[in-house]
């Protein structure tokens, strides 16, 4: 297998406020928000800035004061993310969700890092159905 190249994809942000939060990111750091149907992601610098809404009912932990370590994810685009996944789980490597289709067009999977930290793999192409 050739040199496997990882390229950013995304980075998601868990906010109670994905208005105040986009808004923030457009108003300080120019970036450009972009709505859909039930959801608000940020383009910034080239790359994409996901906003996943956290209520209270969600039992979701407060963030963090700073310093702190971790975050909750971010994602690398890999081709063939089948291959990827076997070579990375040859060397060792932790698998917290295997490789599966989230939806049309989309493969992804999951591995932890050093503290904790969630990197998503993921694969965007129609083949996946």
């Amino acid at each position: 297998m050739s040199a496997i190249e990882y390229t950013w994809d995304h980075v998601h942000i868990r906010t109670p406020d994905t208005e105040a939060t986009a808004q923030w990111f457009a108003d300080m750091l120019g970036a450009e928000i972009l709505r859909a149907p039930g959801r608000i992601d940020i383009r910034l610098g080239g790359g994409m800035i996901f906003l996943a809404p956290v209520t209270p009912e969600m039992g979701v932990n407060p963030p963090p004061v700073t310093p702190y370590q971790g975050l909750d994810h971010f994602g690398l685009k890999v081709k063939d993310i089948d291959a990827v996944a076997a070579s990375l789980k040859a060397k060792g490597v932790e698998f917290t969700k295997d490789p599966h289709t989230l939806k049309p067009g989309l493969r992804i999977c999951f591995i932890r890092a050093p503290q904790g930290v969630s990197i998503e793999l993921l694969e965007r192409d129609p083949k996946y159905t």
